[in-house]
C-alpha cells in the first residue's frame, strides 16, 4: 500500500506499532512516548496515568497527590446531587447501565455545581488569579457571553452555592487538605480569602469552587478541567444507580410516604382533578 493511500491519525497522545502478522492489532502502545504495557504497567498509578493522558507528561509527586485527593473528594457527590439523582432514576426504573451514566453526565454538565460551572470558574481564575480586587470587580460585574447556544448565562458566581447559607464542613475540610498538599498558590490563597469572597458573593463556597482552584493549581485548561470534573464524579453515580436497581422503586429515597399506585386511570384522574370527572 502506498503512503498516499494510508489513513493518518493525528495525535500526540497515542502511537501503536502493529503485530507483524496482523496490522489491525497493536504490538506496542505508546502514551506520550511511554510504552504502556512495557514501561508503565505496574509502575504507575491510575491517577498518574490520567495526568499523563491529559498533560502528556508524568506528574510530579505533589501534583499526583493533589489530583488523587481531588479524585477522592469528587468520586461520590452523594444522592442529593442532581447528577447522582439522575443516575439513580435510571437505575431504579431498570434502564440500561450505560443510560444511568449518560444521565449523570447530562445533568452534571450544567451551570449548577456541574462541569460548565467548572469551566466558568476556571476562566475567572485565569482572569483574576490571586488578586482580591479583581475578584471583587468580576463578582460585582460578571462577564456576559456574546451568544447563548446550549448554555444559559450563569445566575450566580461560579464556584459558589446559590442555595447555601454557610460553607459546609466537608467543603472547608476539602479546601484545607488540598491547600496543604498543593504545589501551587491558588488553593492556599482561596483558603485564606474564602470568607472575603463569600462576603462579596453573599453565598458560600461550593465543592465546584474548590475543584476549580485545584485544577488551576494543576495547570489544566478550562476545557480539560470541565472534562475531568465529569469523569471523576462518575463512580458515585454508577454505584448509586446499581444500588437503586437492586432495591427497586418501593425503597426509592426522597418520597416521604412512599409511592402509592392507583387501581385504575380513572382513579388517578379523580384524585388529580376532583370527583366530578
Amino acid at each position: 500500500m502506498s503512503n498516499s493511500n494510508r489513513e493518518t491519525i493525528t495525535t500526540r497522545i497515542w502511537r501503536e506499532v502493529s503485530e507483524a502478522d496482523n496490522p489491525f492489532v497493536a504490538k506496542i502502545c505508546y502514551c506520550s512516548g511511554y510504552d504502556v504495557f512495557g514501561d508503565l504497567l505496574g509502575k504507575i498509578s491510575w491517577i498518574e496515568y490520567l495526568y499523563l493522558l491529559f498533560k502528556l507528561e508524568p506528574p510530579a509527586s505533589q501534583q499526583a497527590k493533589l489530583l488523587e485527593s481531588l479524585a477522592v473528594i469528587l468520586a461520590n457527590p452523594g444522592p442529593r446531587d442532581h447528577s447522582v439523582r439522575a443516575a439513580m432514576n435510571a437505575g431504579v426504573c431498570g434502564s440500561p447501565r450505560a443510560s444511568a451514566l449518560m444521565a449523570a453526565l447530562g445533568v452534571g454538565a450544567g451551570n449548577l455545581n456541574g462541569a460548565r460551572e467548572i469551566w466558568q470558574a476556571m476562566n475567572y481564575w485565569a482572569e483574576c488569579g490571586e488578586d482580591i480586587e479583581a475578584w471583587q470587580s468580576i463578582i460585582a460585574k460578571p462577564p456576559r457571553e456574546e451568544r447563548v447556544d446550549i448554555w444559559l448565562p450563569m445566575e450566580h458566581t461560579p464556584g459558589f452555592d446559590p442555595n447555601g447559607e454557610s460553607c459546609p464542613l466537608p467543603v472547608r475540610q476539602a479546601l484545607r487538605h488540598l491547600a496543604d498538599v498543593s504545589p501551587g498558590k491558588t488553593l492556599r490563597w482561596l483558603l485564606e480569602n474564602r470568607e472575603r469572597l463569600e462576603q462579596y458573593t453573599s453565598i458560600p463556597l461550593a465543592f465546584s469552587g474548590v475543584a476549580a482552584a485545584a485544577f488551576h493549581d494543576l495547570e489544566f485548561s478550562a476545557a480539560q478541567a470541565e472534562s475531568l470534573y465529569l469523569l471523576l464524579r462518575l463512580p458515585g453515580a454508577a454505584a448509586h444507580a446499581l444500588e437503586q436497581e437492586k432495591y427497586g422503586w418501593s425503597q426509592y429515597p426522597f418520597f416521604k410516604d412512599g409511592l402509592q399506585l392507583k387501581d385504575s386511570l380513572d382513579d388517578a384522574l379523580k384524585s388529580a382533578v376532583g370527583a366530578d370527572v
